[in-house]
């Protein structure tokens, strides 16, 4: 289905917005259009839709609820409902939304619009709306373009979708946008100091499934933003193979370097003044006979070295190593992104996207953007008295501290330990999984926190 607004705008059907607690709007619409609203019990509840006759027996004109404030601030996207119960046809706004809700509108419609459609045709015959005078149509498709392309990643099973395919995906935007890119993989991981992206991934040894770093670089002015995204592409745990049910929907552990990928697609399309920097450290978590081993010390590109006390706390193995990369650089501001740990969706479900900042002033940017965009977030605290926890005394740190105490602070001190030159870093530790159907989210893949961030840049970087 389409995520773009409709490009041909003749016999546009007018698409009425009819608030529930004032449905005086009705009133402004020809009596047969209010005797049929009444006909059919229309109550304006969030998303209901009612297609209204011409004479011709086409569509003249439809009416969408908008419900009460409580129905909007429980559903996101609730009017982007009413785009799956239209007929096809081109639609036009009209009522009196604007700003924030006409944009949260626009964009849930586009959103709705996604459908993975890889492995079986899903196409048919769409409702289509002309972009609403008020809003940034570009904008929004570009969004809508990198959510897509988010959800695409993390939707494909890792058959099709291994560290080599995600290195052809950031090369294909690195075309497309003229950005650079280079790609350090296998035994070149070990010569160019990257030794736990190299642990981890060892074991998956075959050459489109070996470890590999993707290091991607585009803009040219403005101040620097480094985004390093998890790409485990499957992980089944290591030899602390994790249960069945457990490594069902590991296909999107990479659902961190997917959403950074989408973020920077928002970024470059939209032609952002900043010099952009994506890192993805990309590997299958797998078994073989040379799969690091619980009690491994390994030394990372920092130095420090990291006891490993469970191979299925991988993923901040490859970050850590990432991040030392990206923090010898300094830049403005780092932001990295992983389905990090467990303990985040015990803390906050599956809607939230946890996150740390170093900075109050960046915390306070990211949750402001957030609440502008319908992209919750939550902060987390980086408790610096949990530092004890992740400290082995054999080694400088644990990547599995026992006990299962805040794994989601131990998780982020953890990785702050590789940031410690570059004074503004934050990290975002998501689920990346839609578990039910919602409004301009269907169940499967999905991107969180990309908005909030793309709407706080303009703060976090003064663009």
């Amino acid at each position: 289905m389409p995520m773009r607004f409709a490009s041909n705008t003749s016999r546009a059907v007018p698409l009425h917005v009819i608030d529930q607690e004032d449905m005086s709007a009705l009133e402004t619409l020809p009596a047969s259009v209010k005797t049929w609203a009444e006909t059919n019990g229309f109550k304006a509840a969030l998303g209901e839709v009612l297609a209204v006759p011409g004479e011709d027996g086409t569509v003249s004109v439809a009416l969408v609820g908008y419900g009460a404030p409580k129905d909007r601030a429980r559903k996101r996207f609730g009017l982007a409902a009413a785009r799956a119960k239209l007929p096809a046809g081109t639609y036009q706004l009209q009522g009196s939304l604007e700003g924030e809700a006409l944009d949260e509108a626009a964009l849930g419609w586009l959103l709705e619009g996604y459908r993975f459609d890889r492995y079986a045709n899903q196409s048919r015959p769409v409702a289509e709306l002309i972009a609403p005078d008020g809003v940034d149509a570009a904008r929004l498709e570009a969004i809508a373009a990198g959510e897509a392309l988010t959800r695409d990643l993390i939707n494909t099973p890792t058959q099709d979708m291994g560290p080599a395919d995600l290195e052809q995906i950031a090369r294909d935007l690195a075309v497309q946008f003229q950005a650079d890119i280079a790609v350090t993989e296998g035994e070149a991981l070990l010569e160019q100091n990257y030794p736990m992206i190299h642990a981890v991934g060892r074991a998956a040894h075959l050459p489109d499934r070996c470890p590999r770093l993707i290091d991607m670089r585009w803009g040219e002015e403005g101040p620097q933003l480094t985004l390093v995204g998890k790409g485990v592409c499957f992980d089944t745990g290591g030899l602390n193979l994790k249960p069945g049910g457990s490594m069902a929907l590991m296909k999107k552990d990479m659902g961190g370097s997917a959403t950074v990928l989408g973020l920077a697609r928002m970024i470059m399309s939209l032609g952002l003044k900043l010099r952009l920097r994506v890192l993805i450290p990309a590997v299958e978590n797998a078994v073989s006979g040379n799969a690091f081993r619980p009690g491994d010390i390994l030394t990372s590109r920092k130095g420090l070295t990291v006891e490993v006390n469970n191979t299925d706390a991988e993923g901040r193995l490859v970050l850590a190593d990432a991040l030392a990369l990206a923090d010898e650089e300094t830049p403005d501001l780092i932001i990295s992104m992983a389905t990090l740990t467990g303990a985040a969706r015990v803390a906050v479900g599956p809607d939230l996207s946890p996150f740390y900042a170093t900075r109050p002033e960046d915390a306070d940017a990211i949750r402001n953007g957030a609440k502008h965009v319908a992209d919750p977030v939550w902060e987390m605290p980086l408790w610096s008295p949990y530092e004890t926890m992740i400290e082995p005394g054999i080694a400088d740190l644990d990547n599995a501290p026992k006990g299962g105490f805040a794994g989601s602070i131990t998780a982020a001190l953890f990785l702050n330990r590789f940031v410690t030159d570059t004074p503004r870093y934050m990290h975002f530790d998501i689920y990346g999984w839609n578990p039910t159907s919602a409004p301009a989210r269907p169940k499967g893949g999905v991107g969180m926190g990309a908005r909030a961030i793309l709407a706080a840049l303009q703060d976090l970087l003064d663009l």
